[in-house]
């Protein structure tokens, strides 16, 4: 069936793509690009990596040679939103994934809302990501090419929005979608990748973290898991669950257990400390019918984890505990835990925020 759809074009070459794919296949295409720079005086922002007036020009040559409409749209203020979660995580002694609220809010938030505005029955996206159609719903599935798979960071999208999503390139591996891109002549063909967080400037996450919230740039103590102070810390902005590097000197390794914000405080332990057996999960979302008791599954806490297999319960409040099978490093609260199917662990059934671990750790 042929309909009208908005795509979300970042100035790289798979959201490009993606707007080629949807007018191939006979659409009516209209491409947005969001312009998130914070307003000017925010130079920690502003000094972007991705997202930038470059981007947004490579977005307009690229609709230029496609032949479809073009539109770059001002979210700075949405977006601001997004940064100042992120920082009042880390004022919380948690690790954000942004990437997550920023799909959910803008991209498949705001942006579907405006495209129902002008008749746009979908919004398509470059996203590393398969939809399916099944009896009574929509299935998220992985992307075909499990280097570039992005469903971990779709998992917060409901029904109603999966219903209108479309993301075209991942039926395809990369090279492929570079090829495609190259047979259409897009300009942005051999364009790199951007790997960073886009609202992070040319330096470091506790750089920027130093400019809006200075606090988390303050000495204090690191300890091990026993409270026994074992040096200083330059701020727990440097820091994160899993980290070796910035540690006092040791005999034998440690890691980052945890943070605590209110003692200003940086614990850790020993590799054998780094392993969890349970986790908790909060704000949980469900793309499959919510289940009423344990589910089967495989469960991915990061962005590279290998998925293992747990059982996930689900708890009062929008909770959820995960019980895995064998003991995973580096729980880190802040960060998605995100449940696939236990089979072929393709599909995605939802997913939660990490509150804390459940064996007495920190």
């Amino acid at each position: 069936m042929k309909m009208k759809v908005a795509v979300a074009m970042s100035g790289g070459v798979d959201s490009a793509v993606a707007a080629y794919l949807m007018k191939r296949e006979g659409h009516e295409v209209v491409g947005f690009f969001l312009h998130l720079n914070a307003p000017s005086g925010d130079a920690a922002v502003s000094e972007r990596r991705c997202c930038s007036a470059d981007d947004a020009r490579d977005a307009q040559r690229c609709a230029e040679v496609l032949g479809i409409d073009f539109y770059a749209l001002p979210y700075r203020d949405r977006f601001a939103a997004v940064v100042e979660n992120f920082v009042s995580e880390y004022r919380a002694g948690r690790t954000p994934y942004p990437c997550v609220h920023c799909n959910q809010d803008l991209k498949f938030g705001s942006l579907m809302t405006l495209a129902a505005g002008i008749g746009a029955q979908a919004v398509a996206t470059g996203h590393y990501a398969r939809r399916e159609e099944a009896p009574g719903r929509v299935r998220l599935l992985r992307g075909l090419d499990p280097d570039k798979d992005q469903s971990f960071v779709l998992f917060g999208l409901g029904q109603a929005q999966l219903a209108r999503a479309r993301f075209p390139v991942g039926e395809f591996p990369k090279e492929r979608v570079r090829e495609m891109a190259r047979e259409a002549g897009l300009p942005v063909r051999d364009k790199p990748e951007s790997q960073d967080l886009c609202f992070i400037p040319r330096g470091t996450t506790a750089e920027f973290l130093k400019k809006k919230a200075p606090e988390l740039a303050s000495p204090g103590s690191v300890v091990d898991s026993g409270g026994k102070v074992l040096g200083e810390h330059p701020g727990t902005a440097f820091f994160t669950v899993g980290q070796r590097k910035g540690l006092p000197a040791s005999s034998s390794p440690r890691y980052v257990l945890g943070l605590d914000p209110a003692t200003n405080t940086v614990i850790t332990g020993s590799k054998e400390e780094l392993l969890a057996t349970s986790l908790v999960a909060e704000k949980t979302g469900w793309i499959m019918p919510s289940p009423s008791g344990p589910v089967r599954a495989r469960v991915q806490i990061r962005y590279r984890h290998v998925a293992a297999n747990a059982t996930v319960t689900p708890l009062e409040g929008g909770r959820v505990r995960v019980d895995f099978d064998l003991p995973q490093a580096a729980v880190t609260p802040g960060q998605p835990a995100v449940f696939y199917d236990e089979g072929s662990g393709q599909e995605v059934l939802g997913g939660g925020w990490i509150s804390g671990r459940l064996d007495g750790s920190p």
